[in-house]
């Protein structure tokens, strides 16, 4: 039965995916008739025109295979089907194509740009690879295989032929290819590399970019607009800039995206797509809030939990197909640039970074600290050396995502690195407490401390103080990483300052614990070690199961209750309830064995506590 479940989950995705890549085909075709057929009515070009009747008949043929769906467009494409076999005025049938594929892009939810900033480089690594042999190498359709190809290839550097172009178009273009011409389409390339490529076509006309306009269009606006449109709204010379450099991932335009992508989402509930609109939710958090989540948690931690909150409604609001739109709209709103927290000062900037590695690094260090104490307890100077190296390379793997984090470790990927860090860790912190746990009730391993370390800590129990010390560390240390990194573009000197302050703080607190646990008795500083390893791996595991909703992969479940995020606890039964599974065990294990007999100790044994 669960095979069948499964196998009709994927079934229906399947369907799914394939009728919105039908809809962009028809979008495609009906786009391609409506930059073209004007040139072949003006040239009376008879080859132009049967391939524009072709092209027309392909649009009926695709609605006609959507069954009811396509019904409602059908009868309006028939009439440019006839329209364009009777090789009616331009006028009337361009303005219809273009209204056609408004109302299309509207009902279906379509999305026209791309999820994720093109990578021109890699767009010209392709175009090279795969469309220089027929577009030549700059564009200009003089490659080896141009000759002789009817229709010709286009010449991405001819005025004419760009006045109908727009990166939308070329994308379509490279993933249906043209029926009936030369140009075919490359399935075989991912969304993000076709988009790539659509986005360098436009760079190969352009001069370089020397005075960037003061306001940046957003990636639909550039995928959806011709140069020309571009040129009426940013000026000849904002053109080459537009199209040369993509726009930065910064506050403005990654809430445009969230914006975007919850406006695309309410398009699919208003089709009936409720599947497709939960999606689109989790996409505008992950691709719109969470590249810039850091930065804005810096300044303005209250607005980015209302921000998550309103989109936890919103996503179970399309879950359970009830209150959607106002939920979007009260989301949008709180989306709109006037809410955008300002840029900080250098004293702002520096209690920021100061309190965000305490808070930060609160958790990981009190971990570290129990560590330490029970290890120079123990007198287990090789593994106190394994904990430090843990730590140290931990605060190594921190630096390198302060570098390289804006790109490797944005939106969904940080989200994943988190979450699976954290499940990750639940299960070693659990292991390491029962450890300690199994250590302090052997009567006779409280005596014999010394003479055994050697075999009590064996190379797996070495490679899991390592694995402890570095994924308790680690995981704070990319999050605080990737929060001092945005704040730095408001203040490095503040950042610098209150990160020095906050490191201090830091290593004072991590003394402190090694020493009053050095002081407490063996047996007491075993169990509270365990019990803060326990509590530890419970509030991970919170963390990290809220993490896996924010990705989609689990569905909400809320309870009136309240939020910590600080410790893992949100309203919600699929985090609570696992949460509350785990701290209970610990406590009937205690219970039950607390009811034991235990044997005397040896002695000299009392010594060793």
């Amino acid at each position: 039965m669960r095979r069948v479940l499964v196998m009709t989950f994927l079934a229906v995705a399947a369907v799914s995916r394939a009728e919105s890549t039908e809809w962009h085909r028809v979008v495609a075709l009906l786009q391609y008739l409506e930059g073209d057929y004007a040139a072949a009515v003006a040239e009376q070009n008879a080859e132009e025109l049967a391939e524009q009747k072709g092209l027309a008949d392909e649009a009926v043929s695709a609605l006609t295979e959507l069954g009811a769906a396509g019904a409602p467009f059908l009868e309006r494409a028939r009439r440019l089907q006839r329209d364009i076999a009777a090789a009616r005025p331009a006028e009337g049938v361009v303005a219809e194509c273009h209204a056609l594929v408004q109302e299309i892009v509207s009902s279906q939810g379509l999305s026209r740009a791309p999820r994720v900033t093109p990578d021109l480089p890699a767009g010209q690594a392709l175009f090279t690879a795969q469309c220089s042999s027929c577009h030549g190498l700059d564009g200009r359709a003089d490659g080896p295989a141009a000759k002789g190809l009817t229709p010709p290839p286009a010449n991405f550097h001819d005025a004419a032929r760009m006045q109908t172009l727009t990166p939308y178009k070329v994308f379509n273009t490279t993933t249906f290819g043209i029926k009936g011409t030369p140009m075919p389409g490359f399935p075989a390339l991912t969304d993000a590399e076709r988009w790539s490529v659509a986005f360098f076509v436009f760079t190969l006309r352009q001069p370089a970019c020397h005075s960037p306009p003061r306001s940046e269009p957003g990636l639909e606006v550039l995928a959806t607009s011709t140069d020309v449109q571009l040129g009426q709204q940013l000026g000849v010379d904002g053109v080459s800039c537009a199209r040369g450099v993509m726009p930065k991932t910064d506050e403005s335009s990654s809430m445009a995206i969230a914006r975007a992508g919850l406006e695309q989402a309410r398009s699919y509930a208003k089709a009936g797509k409720w599947d497709d609109a939960r999606k689109a939710v989790v996409d505008a958090y992950l691709l719109g809030l969470e590249p810039i989540e850091p930065t804005l948690r810096a300044r303005d931690p209250r607005l980015v939990d209302a921000l998550e909150q309103g989109f936890t409604r919103t996503r179970l609001a399309a879950q359970n197909h009830a209150d959607f739109d106002a939920q979007v709209d009260s989301l949008l709103a709180q989306l709109s640039e006037k809410n955008a927290p300002s840029k900080g000062d250098f004293w702002s900037v520096f209690f920021a970074s100061l309190i965000i590695l305490l808070r930060e690094g609160f958790e990981a260090t009190i971990v570290v600290g129990a560590l330490l104490a029970v290890m120079k307890k123990m007198g287990a100077t090789a593994q106190v050396r394994i904990v430090h190296a843990g730590w140290v390379s931990a605060l190594a793997f921190g630096v390198v995502a302060f570098v390289f984090g804006q790109s490797l470790l944005a939106g969904a990927n940080r989200e994943w690195l988190e979450t699976v860090v954290a499940l990750f860790a639940v299960g070693l912190l659990l292991y390491a407490a029962l450890w300690l746990n199994a250590r302090v009730n052997v009567s006779a391993f409280m005596g014999e401390l010394r003479g055994q370390m050697k075999d009590a800590l064996g190379s797996g129990s070495a490679l899991g103080l390592f694995t402890i010390s570095f994924t308790s560390v680690g995981r704070e240390t990319v999050e605080t990483a990737l929060f001092l990194q945005g704040l730095a573009g408001d203040s490095r000197e503040g950042v610098l300052w209150g990160s020095l302050a906050g490191g201090v703080a830091l290593v004072v607190l991590v003394l402190f614990v090694r020493t009053v646990g050095f002081k407490l008795p063996m047996k007491t500083l075993f169990n509270a070690s365990t019990v803060l390893l326990v509590a530890t791996a419970v509030m991970l595991l919170g963390k990290g199961l809220h993490g896996l909703q924010e990705l989609g992969v689990l569905p909400l479940s809320p309870l009136r209750f309240f939020t910590v995020d600080a410790l893992g606890i949100y309203p919600d039964a699929i985090t609570l309830l696992p949460q509350v599974l785990l701290a209970a065990g610990p406590l009937l294990w205690w219970a039950v064995t607390r009811q034991r007999p235990t044997s005397p100790l040896p002695p000299g044994a009392e010594s060793a506590r």
